[in-house]
């Protein structure tokens, strides 16, 4: 078996600080199908990190990577100088205990209340005392603008709502980092644009990292400080940066097609 990947490798940031998450030649695969491979990049702390690409090229399968759904082909996953994917059990539940998740259908429990749903992981993970839960909870819902609303069930509510349910559960813990799989995903512009407010609030006013799937170019474009665009003919990253400079300056015709919605030349579907 080919060794891991150095962390040692890893370049600092531009503001000399290390990264929070650096993927280091990863591939991913479904046995014998590749989905992407030789993948590297850094997350730095505090920023909205972006992964995109066109339909199928692999944006949810790397999300999955990183939270420890899947384990790589091949390559590895830093938390820092924590080993995750792959890691120890230890380093793993470690590293699990620092970040939330936000699925892209919320994934609530349909037989809890928003509050019960908010209140699982603070009763699950920590002693607080159900007193101590309560107010936590009460305080993650009024930080998405759901206050008053916790003894709703998911059914009761619209579905943008119950995406902000879904997102007081995911920072319950007060994760030092966010993952997000197309948050925008069924919900109409309004609706969207408020959440991706409210993720930006959250951002700026926690200070929390966020990792960021999505298609929506709305979204990538007014809240991404960096991306990686994953190519679903090259699989591999074609493209990495700010995505508004990424649009105006395209590396090649992949990048330009999907962020100026385009229809792709010939050259660039062809898997040759």
């Amino acid at each position: 078996m080919a060794p891991l990947p150095s962390k040692s490798s890893t370049q600092e940031t531009s503001t000399g600080s290390s990264p929070v998450i650096s993927v280091r030649d990863l591939t991913m695969a479904y046995g014998a199908f590749l989905v992407q491979s030789d993948l590297n990049f850094d997350v730095r702390k505090g920023e909205i990190f972006i992964l995109m690409g066109g339909s199928g090229c692999g944006k949810s399968t790397l999300l999955k990577h990183m939270i420890g759904l899947a384990e790589p082909a091949k390559g590895a996953i830093f938390y820092g100088d924590t080993p995750f994917a792959p890691g120890s059990d230890k380093d793993r539940a470690h590293v699990r205990r620092r970040i939330g998740v936000l699925y892209q259908q919320g994934a609530l429990w349909s037989s809890m209340t928003l509050g019960e749903n908010v209140a699982l992981p603070l009763e699950v993970h920590t002693p607080l005392k159900t007193r101590e839960i309560n107010d936590i909870v009460r305080y993650k819902l009024a930080l998405v603008g759901l206050s008053g609303f916790e003894d709703f069930y998911p059914s009761e509510i619209s579905g943008g709502m119950r995406k902000r349910a879904a997102l007081a559960r995911a920072m319950a813990l007060d994760p030092e980092i966010l993952f997000f799989d197309e948050p925008s995903a069924g919900l109409d512009p309004v609706t969207s644009r408020r959440l991706d407010e409210t993720i930006l609030q959250i951002r700026d006013s926690m200070g929390t990292t966020v990792v960021m799937v999505t298609h929506e170019l709305d979204s990538l474009l007014d809240l991404g400080d960096r991306a990686v665009f994953l190519d679903a003919v090259k699989k591999t990253i074609t493209a990495q940066g700010k995505p508004a400079d990424l649009k105006d300056n395209p590396p090649n015709d992949a990048v330009r097609a999907f962020l100026r919605r385009e229809a792709p030349s010939p050259s660039s579907t062809d898997p040759q």
